[in-house]
């Protein structure tokens, strides 16, 4: 039986290090308050700090042998509020530059994970443009940092609105408003509360999309089919790109607070799973959703190490 190899990475703060948040913020009310002058000043100011501190937390996860890491959405506060004038793809071009350079030469796998907001179920047409506009705030991102090929954009379906059916049918219809090429770097994840693994995979199979796979939110948001049945399928809806199936893991907070996410990664939680893909036998990427982000990370790489036939070989990596 070939080895199985399972890569790790964490989300967007890098915690070990010191003032790293990649995700300072600006709010509307705030820059509105500012003089004409200071505005633009005051944007590049706090955007500055924010591609910095993601360099810095790219060069941690490098020196920590870490290969997965999600970038903060809010990198470039105000990017898309129309009342916003930024030319941020301009005026950041060789610092964006510099990080997809630093990416590529590490062979790093990153990615981003617009808000919850960002979905293509309304029936307001509104939000469906918004949604596409924040789509494409991502993908210039990483298309400044020439990496938009080798990174996706992850969403979740969206709401319901009272009527699943309806909702996934207006999925269907909104989602031709996303331009295709931004569509082929788009992946779907399952939610916690309202669309289950298995109804997330139909639309993923019905639009060619790849499946993030959320375990917590599986058991937290059951449906019917056997995870032993889902996987493979789930899998199957990577084929045709070029990444490696990607997977989200985190651990509920207690017993009453489920969908929360814990600080740190409970081993036994996720065990049915990695048993799972221990049969399987696929290649995963797997990005760890807990409060202490790297320190989860390297804390879960240490009791994984513990579990018979699970091989840390080197910082972020474990062969099965």
């Amino acid at each position: 039986m070939n080895n199985l190899k399972i890569r790790f990475g964490y989300v967007s703060h890098a915690l070990s290090l010191y003032n790293c948040s990649p995700a300072k913020t600006l709010t509307l009310t705030r820059y509105k308050a500012l003089d004409k002058n200071e505005r633009l000043e005051k944007l590049i100011h706090v955007t500055s700090q924010n591609i910095e501190n993601t360099y810095r937390a790219l060069h941690y996860n490098v020196g920590q042998q870490i290969p997965l890491y999600r970038m903060s959405s809010s990198m470039v506060p105000l990017a898309t509020h129309p009342e916003v004038e930024f030319d941020y793809l301009n005026i950041f071009r060789h610092q964006f530059k510099e990080i997809g350079d630093f990416i590529k030469k590490h062979h790093l796998r990153v990615s981003f994970h617009p808000n919850q907001f960002t979905l293509f179920t309304s029936e307001k047409p509104h939000i469906t443009d918004n949604a596409v506009i924040d789509m494409e705030y991502h993908y210039n991102v990483l298309e400044a940092m020439g990496i938009a090929d080798e990174s996706v954009i992850n969403i979740h379906v969206g709401g319901a609105y009272g009527n699943k059916e309806l909702a996934i049918n207006r999925f269907y219809e909104n989602i031709k408003k996303l331009p295709s090429h931004i569509k082929r770097q788009m992946t779907l994840e399952n939610d916690d509360k309202t669309y289950t693994t298995s109804e997330t995979l139909m639309v993923c199979k019905n639009e060619g999309i790849p499946l993030v796979f959320d375990y917590h939110h599986h058991i937290a948001n059951l449906c019917e089919e056997p995870l032993e049945e889902l996987l493979p399928l789930i899998f199957s809806t990577w084929e045709k790109s070029n990444f490696i199936p990607k997977i989200h893991i985190s651990s509920p907070k207690s017993e009453k607070e489920f969908r929360a996410h814990s600080d740190l990664i409970d081993p036994e939680f996720i065990k049915p799973f990695f048993d799972l893909v221990k049969s399987i036998g696929v290649d995963i990427d797997i990005m760890i959703e807990s409060k202490k982000k790297d320190i989860a990370l390297l804390q879960l790489m240490e009791d994984l190490s513990k579990w018979r036939g699970f091989k840390r070989i080197n910082g972020g990596t474990i062969v099965v």
